[in-house]
Order: structure tokens, then C-alpha cells, then sequence
């Protein structure tokens, strides 16, 4: 689904080169749930970014469902974009004075989809995200792990192969961040893949896999069994943050 091998990212100034990304390899299997963690700094919201195709590497190799990235001018990575990615981001992002429905219609209507379509795309994804009673609300109407169900169906509405989350819990209290990460492992189940940056350790052992980045290199935690993940959560809560 995703493949990344010996990527670089550099940025560069007059008189200094900083590495945000060093001989940086990663492969997310169709299918599967992968948080990522790492200190402030190592390089997390560099690969999230290049990983959506918001933002160019240097050197290596990145295919996405099997297609080269590199070289790809602004408009192939668009349109690539559009066809397989979904977007969630720790601010909800949600427009104000529109309601629920007209939130996620937005991006689709950017992508010229008829009226029609629209509109079973929309009830499809807020059914999903269980609010399909209240689309005709407004963002301030509802609580804030509501708000990111919303934002949640707005990417699901698209349909994307891969699902990339930016710390989507991270403006929400406990109980609900447990709730749009069950939400969530509900999306994966379906078949969608998901790549989560999450500063919660608690949440980061509940995916199939953790990636750890530190210093821009990357460094695979696999879990294996429900019971092993709950076990070792406070352990290793010291290498999440």
C-alpha cells in the first residue's frame, strides 16, 4: 500500500542543511492500522506530510498503492491524492456556518462530483460515523469527539484507500478519544488502511503496529495479541513521548 525506502528529506537554508529524514524505511500492508510516535522534532509531521504527498523528499523511493511518487508534477500528485487518500487532522477543521451535511460535501464537490453521488456519499459516511440523525446540525451543536466524527466522515466520504490521521485525538478528553479510536479500528476492520501520528501511548498499542521515529530514522514496535498490548502500555508509554 505504502512503501517507502531510503527517503531523505533535507531542508535547506543559506548556511544550514537539516536532515528531518535520514535513510527512512517504511512498508504499511493494505489493510493494516499503524500508529506512529516519536519525541517532538524526530520527523513525524515531515513523513505524514510527504507520505499524503503535501510536501516533496529528496532522495529514495516512495510508491504509493504501487505507483512512483517521484517526479510527479503538482497536478498527477493531486489527482493521486484525490483517488486514494483520506485526511484527519487534531483541528477538526470544520466550517462554522455550514451544517454537518454541507461539511462534507465541501471536498467533494472540489472533486466535481454530480449532485447525486454527492449526496449518497455523504449519507453513507455520516451514517458510518453514527450521525447521520444530526446532519443537518452545525459544528457548535455538538461535542468535540462529534465534531471529529465529522471530520472523520468528511475523509471517509472520498473513499480513500488510505486513511492518514494527525493526531486526531489529541484535542479530546479521555473517554472521548477512546471513542473515535474505536471508531476508527471500526474503519480499519472495514478494510480502510490507516496511518495514525499519536502522542498517546494508550491508543498507540492498541494498532496492529507501532513505527517509533526518532532522529528521523524509523523503528518498527509490533504488537501481537490484545492482551500483550494492555499488558505493556505503561512500559511503553516511556518510548512514546
Amino acid at each position: 500500500m505504502l512503501r517507502m525506502s531510503q527517503l531523505s528529506k533535507v531542508y535547506r537554508t543559506h548556511m544550514i542543511e537539516t536532515h528531518a529524514l535520514r535513510g527512512f524505511e517504511i512498508h504499511v500492508r493494505e489493510g493494516e492500522f499503524v500508529t506512529v510516535t516519536g519525541p517532538s522534532g524526530s520527523g513525524k509531521t515531515t513523513f505524514l506530510n510527504i507520505a499524503g504527498l503535501l510536501e516533496e523528499f529528496t532522495s529514495g523511493e516512495y510508491l504509493l498503492d504501487g505507483t512512483s511518487v517521484k517526479g510527479l508534477d503538482d497536478n498527477a500528485r493531486s489527482r493521486l491524492r484525490n483517488e486514494k487518500l483520506g485526511f484527519i487532522f487534531q483541528g477538526f477543521n470544520l466550517i462554522p456556518d455550514l451544517n454537518l451535511f454541507d461539511n462534507v460535501d465541501v471536498p467533494l464537490r472540489y472533486r466535481g462530483y454530480g449532485a447525486a453521488e454527492r449526496k449518497v456519499r455523504i449519507e453513507e459516511a455520516l451514517t458510518q460515523v453514527g450521525l447521520a440523525s444530526r446532519m443537518k446540525h452545525f459544528p457548535a451543536e455538538l461535542s468535540g469527539g462529534q465534531q471529529q466524527r465529522v471530520a472523520i466522515a468528511r475523509a471517509l466520504a472520498g473513499k480513500p484507500r488510505l486513511l492518514l490521521a494527525d493526531e486526531p485525538t489529541g484535542n479530546l478528553d479521555t473517554h472521548m478519544a477512546r471513542s473515535v479510536m474505536e471508531l476508527l479500528e471500526e474503519i480499519n476492520a472495514n478494510g480502510t488502511t490507516i496511518l495514525m501520528v499519536t502522542h498517546d501511548p494508550e491508543l498507540a498499542v492498541r494498532a496492529q503496529r507501532n513505527v517509533h521515529i526518532i532522529d528521523g530514522q524509523v523503528s518498527d514496535l509490533v504488537r501481537k495479541t490484545p492482551s500483550l498490548v494492555v499488558a505493556n502500555s505503561e512500559e511503553y508509554a516511556s518510548v512514546v513521548e
